[in-house]
C-alpha cells in the first residue's frame, strides 16, 4: 500500500501550551499525522506561541502552521488532509478508542502525571518530572534549562521541579507573575491608550493589568512575552505573566522558543529510536 499522510498512525499530544507547541509543530513539519489534546480552559500565558489558543478561537497559527480545534475525534482526519494540525478538547485521552494512536506524547508540563500510561499506545513519552521511563511511560524527556535540556531518558525519571523558573538575563523568579487575588484578567492601556498585551516593553512596577481590580505591577524591566487572555477566571497564585528582560526579544514574542525546540528534538528522537527498536512504522 502506498504510504501516504492519510495512511500513518495517529501520534497523539496531550497539551498544547507554548511547550507542548513546539513539540507539535516539530512532529508536524516532519511529516507525522498529529493529534493535539488539550483541556477546556487552558492557561497558556504565552498565548501568540501556543497552539491551545484554538481552543478558545476555533483556530490559531504559529509560525505558518495553523491549529483547528475539532469537536469531534471523527473529524481530526479531515483537518490532517487539509495539511492543518487537528485540536479536540479531551482531558482523558478518550479519543485513543477511536483512532488508536501509535504513540502518545504527554506535554501538559502540570509536574505531575496526569493519567498517561503505557497501555494508551505502543510507545509513550512524558516530558518533565513526573513520569518515571520504563513504568508509566517508555521515555521521558528532560525539560529543566541547563545542560540536559531535551535529554531522551530511558530509565528514571527527570530532574525534580525546583519550583524556581530557569535563568534568563540573570533574573529567574522575577520574570514570572503570579495573580495577587481572584476574579477575571483585565486588560489595562498604556501611557498612549493602547491595551498592555504580549510584545508591549514594560517598566518594573508599571501596571500591566488587573485581577478582580487589583493592580499587577512589572516586576522588572523587559518585553512582556506572556499574558494570560483576557477575561480569563484567574485564582489566586495562578501564572499570569512573564517578562523577559532581554528587550532584543520582543520579535521572537509569537515563535516557538529555543527551550521548547530543544525538548521538541528531544521528543522526536524518543518517538524514532523506540520506532525502529520495535518494528512500529510512524509513516
Amino acid at each position: 500500500m502506498e504510504t501516504t499522510k492519510a495512511n500513518r498512525p495517529w501520534v497523539f499530544v496531550r497539551g498544547a501550551g507554548d511547550l507542548a507547541t513546539g513539540t507539535i509543530l516539530r512532529l508536524h513539519r516532519c511529516g507525522f499525522k498529529v493529534l493535539a489534546l488539550e483541556c477546556a480552559d487552558p492557561s497558556a500565558i504565552r498565548r501568540k506561541a501556543a497552539f491551545c489558543e484554538a481552543v478558545w478561537q476555533g483556530s490559531t497559527a504559529v509560525e505558518g502552521a495553523v491549529c483547528r480545534r475539532i469537536d469531534r475525534a471523527e473529524d481530526a482526519a479531515a483537518v490532517s488532509a487539509a495539511g492543518e494540525i487537528p485540536l479536540l478538547v479531551d482531558e482523558t485521552c478518550a479519543a485513543a478508542e477511536l483512532l488508536h494512536p501509535a504513540a502518545v506524547v504527554d506535554a501538559i508540563l502540570a509536574k505531575r502525571n496526569l493519567g498517561t500510561n503505557r497501555a494508551m499506545a505502543p510507545i509513550t513519552v512524558g516530558l518533565g518530572p513526573g513520569f518515571t521511563a520504563g513504568q508509566d511511560v517508555d521515555a521521558v524527556v528532560e525539560t529543566m534549562r541547563g545542560h540536559q535540556l531535551g535529554r531522551v531518558i530511558r530509565q528514571g525519571a527527570a530532574i525534580p521541579n525546583t519550583g524556581v523558573p530557569g535563568n534568563i538575563g540573570g533574573y529567574t523568579a522575577e520574570r514570572v507573575i503570579h495573580a495577587p487575588a481572584a476574579g477575571p484578567m483585565e486588560f489595562v492601556p498604556d501611557e498612549t491608550g493602547n491595551l498592555i498585551d504580549i510584545g508591549a516593553v514594560v517598566r518594573k512596577g508599571q501596571c500591566i493589568g488587573k485581577v478582580g481590580g487589583v493592580e499587577v505591577p512589572a516586576t522588572l524591566d523587559g518585553v512582556l512575552r506572556g499574558l494570560i487572555r483576557q477575561g480569563y477566571p484567574v485564582t489566586k497564585g495562578l501564572k499570569i505573566a512573564d517578562i523577559d528582560p532581554r528587550l532584543e526579544q520582543v520579535a521572537n514574542c509569537d515563535t516557538v522558543s529555543d527551550k521548547a525546540r530543544a525538548i521538541a528534538g528531544g521528543v522526536l528522537e524518543a518517538l524514532l529510536s523506540l520506532a525502529e527498536e520495535r518494528g512500529i512504522s510512524l509513516f
